[in-house]
C-alpha cells in the first residue's frame, strides 16, 4: 500500500530564485474540491544518504552546519549533481569523499521525502558494507570541514535518542531494523 496520490500540477508557478542548489518558486496548486492553495517550494534535484558498516561500526561524520550553528554527527551524504544521475553512483562517490573508503556491496533501503510541506527532494538511503580504504580518496568540496567518527553498532539504539539530524535518524533506524539492534 502506497501513502501517495498524485496531485494535479500547479495551475500557476513564479520562480523567485535560482541558486546552486535549490529552486524557489510559488505556485499554485487546484484541488478536487475546486479550492486553490498558494505554495512555497523549494525544488531541489534529490540526495543520497549511506549507511557505511565497517567490522562492527557505523562510519558517520562530524561536520559544522552553518544553518543550525552548531556541528552535528550524521551519515555521510550529498546531492545528485544532475537530474539524470543515479542514486547508487551518487552514493559511492559521497562515501569515497566523505568517508575514505569503497563499498564492496550495496543494499538500497529506501527512500523518502525530506520536507514534502516545502521541499522536493527525496532522499536515497543506501547500506554499504565490505569498505575498503581508497588509497588516494577523492578530495572533499573545497567547503567541506569532515571528521569521520566510527560508532560501535551496539551503541546505535542509545544514539538514536541524541541525534538531531532527520536523515540520520531515518539511516540508523534502518540499520537498527536490518541488524536487530
Amino acid at each position: 500500500m502506497t501513502d501517495e496520490l498524485r496531485l494535479d500540477p500547479p495551475v500557476e508557478s513564479e520562480l523567485i530564485y535560482d541558486g546552486s542548489v535549490l529552486r524557489l518558486r510559488v505556485s499554485h496548486y487546484r484541488r478536487p474540491s475546486g479550492m486553490v492553495v498558494r505554495r512555497e517550494v523549494i525544488d531541489q534535484l534529490g540526495a543520497v544518504m549511506i549507511v557505511p558498516v565497517e567490522r562492527d561500526h557505523v562510519l558517520m561524520v562530524r561536520q559544522p552546519r552553518e544553518a543550525v550553528e552548531t556541528y552535528l554527527l550524521e551519515l555521510p551524504a550529498g546531492k545528485l549533481d544532475s537530474a539524470d544521475e543515479v542514486p547508487v553512483e551518487a552514493a559511492k562517490r559521497e562515501l569515497a569523499e566523505e568517508v575514505g573508503r569503497a563499498a564492496g556491496s550495496w543494499e538500497y533501503l529506501g527512500g523518502f521525502y525530506a520536507a514534502p510541506a516545502v521541499l522536493t527532494e527525496v532522499m536515497h538511503c543506501y547500506l554499504a558494507t565490505d569498505l575498503t580504504i581508497i588509497d588516494a580518496p577523492p578530495l572533499p568540496d573545497e567547503d567541506e570541514e569532515i571528521e569521520v567518527v566510527a560508532v560501535p553498532l551496539s551503541e546505535i539504539p542509545a544514539l538514536l535518542g541524541e541525534i538531531r539530524d532527520a536523515k540520520t535518524l531515518i539511516g540508523l533506524m534502518h540499520l537498527a531494523r536490518t541488524l536487530g539492534l
